[in-house]
């Protein structure tokens, strides 16, 4: 789950009233170029097979990648690269069937559908709204939860680097995590008040160039370190079950393993914002056509990237590898490259924050916005001029309302600051809402698909086994948060 940022113009339109109205289009809304499509909203779009390829590639190699060692690790040479499998057939398979949701009724020639919440209200009805939207938004800011904290570890692997580096292995190098996560929220704020990531376009590039590039480091220290191991690690079942050092007890077992299943998830999530994908592509020829091209693409090729950097790490690391893969090479040398590696890690989740903030961001607003359509609070904006940056439209409601967000992620993430165990909750939560049921649903509802058919069994049947994977996955993570808590003290985390 990386950076991307496909805010369309035409929703902006929606939130406009005639009085705002300049020449068509809503004030401040003229500076981006764009057409009337046949559903008569502004919209340019010259998307291809390629760019969508690239966005879905950008969406999914995120942070969620560096817990993939860890995942093989608790099942397996044969287990571990199979259920990375499963999981990339699940993803391109739902993806496809909601590849054809983008229009409706017809999926050529019906009418468009730009979010991911516009298919379902087209396709499901309002009930199965409100409960994707509870389900996306409650997703969305227990990302940026995990992003707070997946910031703050990069940000202290850095420091006990440079300590043992400077100090010597045997340095008592304990650095606590809450200094980082403070300031991580503090940058948070500053770049939360900027109206929409529109303006954030140049942060959104540069946090995909360094996901990108943490994902390559690792894969190359693996490999190096690999070489200089000279054998492979890990075994056939993953840990052992057992009661020497190293050897889990068979729960302990069975809640890792059910763990790394939420992880998995959440390194494939990207369904989400698939529909906003589509909604870049030209036509003819027909959009559901090009996604499906892009999407094997993107799949395949973020597949081969997940199996290489899991398989390298546990065959590197073996059945210690680590939550966080380049955690398991900080103090290797060359130590700068690790650091940069973080360094990256920390650049890329301050764009990939605001990224997953600004949509919940934007629901609360607008649903402030109708529901106080005369306040002066809420609507009047105060022109602050921002060196580099330029006129930044400065509101009191939205200053106010996006600080208290940041902060309580930050407490949160203080609150909880268990790497692993928060990425397999949120992927577990989000896998099968989002990925599996409701694209399944939104098909069979547009194809009309007959009840008890062999093939509505089938995707049914797709359907309740992923939705067993997910509270299996959710069950295993939240075991992992309580015997976290047993010896956790809160606010007094250190490394």
């Amino acid at each position: 789950m990386a950076v991307q940022s496909f805010r369309m113009v035409n929703s902006e339109l929606q939130n406009h009233t005639n009085s705002e109205i300049e020449n068509g289009l809503p004030k401040g809304l003229q500076m981006f170029p764009g057409e009337i499509d046949e559903d008569n909203n502004v919209h340019h779009r010259n998307g291809t097979v390629w760019t969508a390829a690239a966005h879905i590639i950008t969406a999914v190699i995120g942070s969620g990648v560096l817990s993939l060692a860890w995942s093989i690790a608790q099942m397996g040479w044969i287990a571990g690269p199979i259920v990375l499998l499963f999981f990339a057939y699940v993803t391109y398979h739902t993806s496809i069937l909601l590849a054809d949701c983008y229009r409706s009724p017809d999926p050529v020639t019906g009418k468009r559908n730009q979010t991911y919440m516009d298919a379902i209200r087209a396709n499901l009805g309002p009930v199965q709204v409100w409960m994707c939207g509870f389900v996306q938004y409650t997703n969305l800011w227990a990302t940026a939860v995990g992003y707070t904290i997946t910031a703050a570890i990069s940000a202290v692997a850095i420091k006990r680097s440079d300590c043992f580096h400077s100090s010597g292995d045997n340095a008592p190098c304990h650095i606590s995590n809450n200094p980082y996560m403070a300031g991580f929220g503090v940058v948070e704020i500053i770049f939360s008040q900027v109206p929409d990531f529109d303006r954030l376009w140049w942060l959104s590039i540069v946090a995909a160039i360094m996901s990108f590039t943490y994902s390559t480091i690792g894969l190359g220290l693996g490999i190096g370190k690999l070489i200089e191991n000279k054998h492979l690690r890990g075994t056939i079942t993953g840990i052992s079950i057992g009661h020497a050092t190293g050897e889990l007890s068979k729960a302990q077992k069975g809640w890792q393993v059910l763990q790394s299943l939420g992880n998995i998830a959440f390194a494939y999530s990207f369904s989400m914002i698939l529909i906003e994908i589509q909604d870049t592509l030209k036509s003819p020829p027909a959009e559901n056509k090009t996604m499906k091209k892009a999407t094997l693409i993107g799949v395949c090729t973020t597949t081969f990237f997940y199996m290489t950097i899991g398989c390298v790490g546990y065959a590197t690391f073996g059945n210690s590898a680590p939550g966080n893969l380049l955690t398991g090479f900080g103090f290797y040398n060359p130590y700068w490259l690790v650091d940069f590696a973080n360094a990256c890690i920390v650049v890329h989740l301050v764009g990939a924050y605001q990224v997953y903030s600004q949509p919940l961001f934007a629901v609360v607003e607008n649903w402030a916005s109708k529901k106080w359509p005369k306040s002066r609070f809420i609507h009047h904006e105060y022109i602050v001029d921002v060196p580099c940056y330029g006129a930044l439209p400065l509101n009191l409601f939205r200053l106010i309302w996006r600080t208290i967000f940041v902060i309580a992620t930050t407490i949160v993430a203080m609150l909880l600051p268990f790497f692993n165990d928060v990425v397999g909750l949120v992927g577990a939560y989000g896998f099968w809402p989002l990925t599996v049921y409701f694209p399944i649903e939104m098909y069979i509802n547009q194809k009309k698909i007959v009840p008890w058919t062999s093939q509505w069994i089938g995707l049914e049947t797709l359907s309740v086994f992923c939705l067993l994977i997910s509270i299996a996955a959710g069950i295993g993570s939240i075991e992992g948060i309580i015997q976290d808590l047993k010896h956790y003290t809160p606010f007094k985390t250190t490394y």
